[in-house]
């Protein structure tokens, strides 16, 4: 009987030690750039931003982990997506409802360029021996803005944002350590009413 005892909490042992071990297993480290999501609705349409949370950690970011004039992914991990639940105007520019991949290309000094890929591309689509094809990025382009940078207090985790505004313009913004850059979004709320009133 006690062989019988012994036996059972010998197998019960193993079974526990077992599952705690596969449970480690399949235990997922945190993301050192976590995924996040912002939406906003503004006027008739929705905007979406997917993107990656990379943190700045003690580096200096613009300049060096992003050089100045290279044209960089605006997140972490896989592109960063904007997606237009109708169609909108960036920059003087009509797009299509859809997604887009920002893509941002920093300076050292002035003005940044915004991009807003056509194919919701990654930005590594368009490197080339280790070389960003500046060119091919810019042929790409449903529209793209230049917008000089607002320095400021320290942002650790890049963040976006959707600002309303007067619910026809919204405003995006970017920001990561020192750094924030933001471009308007026209929702067309004015060119959607007069669409409605001569369809009836």
């Amino acid at each position: 009987m006690k062989n019988n005892k012994f036996f059972f909490l010998a197998l019960t042992l193993m079974l526990f030690i077992a599952g705690t071990s596969q449970s480690f297993a399949q235990l997922q480290v945190p993301a050192a750039s976590p995924s996040a999501y912002v939406a906003q609705n503004v006027g008739f349409t929705k905007i979406s931003i997917d993107y990656s949370s990379p943190a700045v950690k003690g580096r200096k970011i613009f300049g060096e982990i992003e050089k100045n004039g290279v044209t960089w992914r605006a997140g972490a991990n896989a592109q960063t997506i904007i997606e237009f639940s109708t169609a909108v105007s960036i920059g003087g520019k009509n797009l299509r409802a859809g997604r887009y991949s920002i893509f941002m290309t920093p300076q050292a000094s002035g003005e940044w360029t915004i991009h807003f890929n056509s194919k919701a591309n990654s930005v590594f689509f368009y490197q080339k021996e280790g070389v960003m094809d500046e060119a091919a990025i810019a042929q790409d382009d449903a529209a793209s803005v230049k917008v000089a940078p607002v320095m400021g207090d320290n942002t650790e985790r890049l963040t976006y944002t959707i600002s309303a505004e007067n619910n026809k313009v919204a405003k995006v913004t970017m920001a990561w350590e020192k750094v924030k850059i933001s471009f308007m979004v026209d929702t067309q709320v004015d060119q959607k009413m007069d669409g409605f009133k001569t369809a009836f």
